[in-house]
């Protein structure tokens, strides 16, 4: 990697730690953030700006659980399913619902990079990996 886009890697974490308040991400801050960079014209601004955006972007997805679900989905599960992952993760949690009828039955619940998932189509994928 060259130097310049270390330097703008390094900036961008910068700017993303100042966008921190509380463990997450601040829209405000974030806001503040966009402000400067328009005003001061650090280099490789495209860089820093690309970097900083997925940063936030993972950070973002820290706090939201996916729910694909093949079937009927109800708000109570949605919020049980977010309990629980705000539990497991030491940080609110947010659940959505996708549909996703490739799943058969069953569900795959998205939090950042991890799966938990119990479905028919992912038990079929593990059999037939295994075969």
């Amino acid at each position: 990697m060259a130097s310049h886009a270390k330097a703008a890697q390094k900036f961008a974490r910068q700017l993303f730690a100042m966008s921190i308040v509380d463990g997450a991400v601040s829209a405000d801050r974030v806001a503040g953030v966009l402000e400067y960079v328009e005003k001061h014209h650090p280099a490789n601004p495209v860089m820093v700006l690309k970097a900083y955006r997925r940063l936030v972007a993972a950070e973002i997805a820290k706090s939201l659980a996916v729910v694909e679900h093949a079937g009927a989905i109800n708000d109570a599960m949605l919020a049980a399913i977010a309990a629980s992952m705000t539990k497991k993760y030491g940080r609110s949690v947010t659940a959505t619902a996708r549909p996703s009828p490739a799943l058969l039955a069953g569900l795959r619940v998205q939090v950042g990079d991890d799966i938990y998932e119990s479905s028919v189509a992912g038990q079929l994928a593990v059999l037939a990996a295994s075969v």
